[in-house]
């Protein structure tokens, strides 16, 4: 049973978003998700009094819990509007998703391992997010429900999964890490038309690899 939330946790996100201003993170109607969104309810039992930390926990599936400054840097990065579609490769824990939804209300997440998408689902109903989320490989995007204005990916490869780019509507946005196991470049992509692209890199960052497959 996740813990409820309190006016003890609400006053810690208050300043879990103060801090990340003074990190960077400028974008108001981020900042705002950041105090809605309860992170404990995303949390492993064992470390939910660490859960307005500014870092990464471990979760299920060997995966983990992004640090609240990645999340929010991503977000930032995507700079969602309040109309945007938008598709998310790797719901995790579903912290991320619910920040999304903070800010738009049609929000696609895609999940590989089942356990992590069985707890998503059900945390994100139970705290009254409705996001779309579906049980498969995050490298064929969703192409049914395509284009997308911004795609958000939460783990890294060597290179953006083309099929994800073809998904992404001319003008808009996917933010993804790009690079080896050690380190990756936090890489913002802007869709000029269908064959051109600019690609631009925000800084190091680590986290877990884009695996392919559901298995």
């Amino acid at each position: 049973m996740q813990a409820s939330d309190t006016h003890i946790y609400k006053a810690q996100r208050q300043i879990l978003a103060n801090n990340l201003k003074t990190k960077g993170i400028t974008d108001k109607r981020v900042l705002e998700a950041i105090r809605q969104v309860p992170r404990h309810a995303f949390m492993d039992e064992r470390y939910i009094r660490f859960a307005y930390q500014d870092d990464a926990f471990p979760i299920a599936a060997g995966q983990t819990i992004s640090q609240p400054y990645t999340v929010a840097f991503q977000t930032q990065l995507l700079d969602i509007q309040k109309d945007d579609k938008v598709l998310e490769i790797g719901t995790g824990s579903g912290y991320q998703c619910a920040v999304l939804l903070e800010i738009t209300s049609s929000v696609f997440s895609i999940e590989r391992q089942e356990i992590l998408y069985e707890s998503a689902f059900k945390r994100l109903k139970e705290l009254g997010y409705s996001p779309h989320l579906r049980y498969g490989d995050g490298h064929e995007g969703w192409p049914e429900e395509a284009p997308f204005d911004k795609i958000l990916i939460t783990a890294a490869a060597h290179e953006i999964p083309p099929r994800l780019l073809e998904q992404l509507t001319i003008g808009g946005k996917l933010v993804m890490p790009v690079g080896g196991a050690n380190t990756q470049k936090m890489t913002l992509v802007e869709k000029i038309s269908d064959t051109e692209s600019i690609f631009s890199e925000h800084g190091g960052f680590v986290f877990v690899p884009l695996l392919k497959g559901k298995v």
